[in-house]
């Protein structure tokens, strides 16, 4: 008897063990360094930060935008600037910037006030940072063959 699987199981099967490989390159030291960097200075989110699940949720949307800018990666490889590039997952990236906006305000409160635009443009910055991060380790990976 024989066991039928489609291609997008197959697909879906790919992806998963490049992403894994991908996260073997980013460190849990790397992403609570990162949150303190944008997120520790602003006096809104710093009292925040105290709370577990806000770090994580900041976490998961690092390891996203990460994920997103490697599997985007192949396309720089093949010739196209990053701005080209970005201008492709831009809705990817705008979806994980509100995200995070989103999460902050809501357990903040309404604490936020004139701060929420900044608050915003840090989130912007915070998704940007990984996306680089995962464009230029993904973009090395395919120049040494390990995708």
């Amino acid at each position: 008897m024989n066991i039928i699987t489609t291609f997008t199981e197959k697909k879906r099967e790919k992806q998963i063990k490049y992403e894994k490989s991908v996260l073997r390159e980013i460190s849990i030291k790397a992403l609570k360094e990162k949150v303190q960097q944008y997120f520790g200075a602003s006096r809104f989110v710093s009292g925040l930060l105290m709370n577990n699940g806000i770090e994580e949720a900041c976490y998961d949307v690092a390891i996203e935008a990460y994920l997103l800018g490697a599997h985007f990666s192949r396309f720089g490889y093949f010739g196209e600037s990053v701005k080209e590039v970005r201008y492709r997952c831009r809705h990817e990236e705008r979806h994980l910037v509100d995200t995070l906006y989103h999460f902050l305000l809501y357990w903040g409160q309404g604490e936020e006030g004139a701060a929420s635009e900044a608050l915003y443009y840090l989130c912007e910055e915070y998704v940007l940072f990984w996306w680089m991060e995962g464009f230029d380790k993904g973009e090395r990976r395919y120049k040494l063959r390990l995708h």
